[in-house]
């Protein structure tokens, strides 16, 4: 009942937490060349989240029980160095750890290209209901705007399922830290899906409607996930690592969106704007601080160390 708590109340954070950060484009009345600047600095935080927030979180969730083992083989090592199968147990745990990560390097790679795939099939099938009919010059800027929020959507729903699936963990740390990383990069994402539709000319009870599904995402794919999962689907879904997996698919989707529809979509408009506004520099500088915002608390949690670095 304490899980079910937290993660209920977890989610009621997401969902305001995230509306409220969209609603401020809406709520604040921009003129034309700072709703431009806003949509700038809205497909940075696209962009910069993505690349240095899910990410990195994905693979680290993903390596974090092949690292707490590396703590508790020292540990145990410790322990039963004067017996004689002290030179034999490093040995085997070396292999084991050594088969563990060429598996874990193989999910990245494949989590983050499905994710991509996954978004540009949806794109696809999208689009061959537009092309028949509209000119290709409108069919593509409206159909960008349903993909864009179709991919955020699935980006989130990925996102509380990894939420969902961090709760069943019964870890109240591991909740903290997953809806942490959520929320740094759903806010952001809120703000730039509601700038780049207001750009894109979309009417305000239909942004409001588009947000309100974004932000409901995650919420609800977090408690599905939390009561659609039996403890012998927890147990599976702790050996295979599925909340790095979620996060790093939810990456990909998240790159395409950012990659293939918003920043391509800001390029041309920076093309214009940058003699005059210097656009294509702040959202340059946009990116960037994203990256660095991440590294300072990096930076700040290492220390140094004298034992030598973990095999890999």
């Amino acid at each position: 009942m304490d899980d079910f708590i937290s993660i209920s109340l977890l989610s009621l954070a997401m969902l305001v937490g995230c509306y409220v950060a969209g609603i401020v484009p809406l709520a604040v009345n921009f003129s034309e060349e700072r709703l431009k600047l806003v949509t700038v600095l809205g497909a940075g935080l696209l962009c910069g989240t993505a690349l240095a927030v899910i990410v990195p979180e994905g693979v680290h969730a993903l390596y974090e029980d092949i690292l707490e083992g590396k703590h508790h083989q020292v540990s145990e090592t410790q322990n039963v160095i004067a017996s004689d199968k002290a030179a034999e147990i490093p040995v085997a745990h070396e292999h084991e750890h050594s088969h563990d990560h060429t598996q874990l390097h193989a999910y990245i790679g494949v989590s983050l290209v499905l994710g991509f795939v996954f978004m540009l099939l949806v794109d696809q099938i999208g689009s061959s209901h537009v092309h028949s009919t509209d000119d290709p010059e409108t069919a593509r800027p409206s159909n960008s705007k349903i993909t864009t929020t179709l991919g955020l959507v699935v980006h989130a729903a990925a996102d509380g399922v990894a939420l969902g699936a961090a709760a069943s963990t019964s870890q109240t740390s591991v909740q903290l830290i997953v809806f942490v990383a959520i929320m740094l990069h759903k806010a952001p994402a809120a703000f730039g899906l509601v700038s780049f539709l207001m750009h894109a000319g979309l009417e305000r009870n239909r942004i409001r409607k588009h947000l309100l599904v974004f932000a409901l995402a995650a919420p609800v794919m977090s408690m599905v996930t939390y009561l659609g999962l039996s403890k012998s689907s927890k147990e599976a879904l702790s050996e295979v690592n599925a909340t790095g997996v979620a996060m790093l698919f939810s990456a990909g989707t998240f790159l395409y969106v950012a990659t293939v529809h918003v920043l391509p979509e800001r390029a041309c408009h920076s093309i214009k704007w940058s003699s005059r506004d210097g656009l294509a520099s702040k959202e340059a500088t946009s990116i960037s601080s994203q990256v660095l915002l991440c590294r300072v608390p990096a930076s700040n949690a290492e220390e140094p160390s004298s034992a030598p670095p973990p095999y890999l």
